[in-house]
């Protein structure tokens, strides 16, 4: 089984200005992974990207990941 919270953590913090403000949490739910991504207001939009590209980009990482390993896995950012 795959790491996805490891995977993504590992991309997000060398994305961002404050890496000790990044927070991932994994949830597994009945026939996938959920992954969510928290990081410093200021950040926010590093981890978007324009047009949400960056984002995306990582959503593309770790779904490649899944389905290497047969599984599926949704990532999020929360704003809060």
């Amino acid at each position: 089984m795959v790491n996805y919270k490891e995977l993504v953590e590992f991309i997000v913090k060398h994305l961002v200005t404050q890496p000790d403000a990044v927070i991932v949490e994994k949830s597994d739910e009945e026939s996938w992974t959920k992954v969510l991504i928290r990081v410093a207001h200021e950040d926010v939009g590093r981890i978007i990207g324009k047009r949400g590209a960056t984002i995306n980009s990582i959503r593309l990482l770790a779904k490649a990941a899944a389905v290497k390993a047969g599984e599926r896995v949704d990532v999020d950012i929360v704003e809060e």
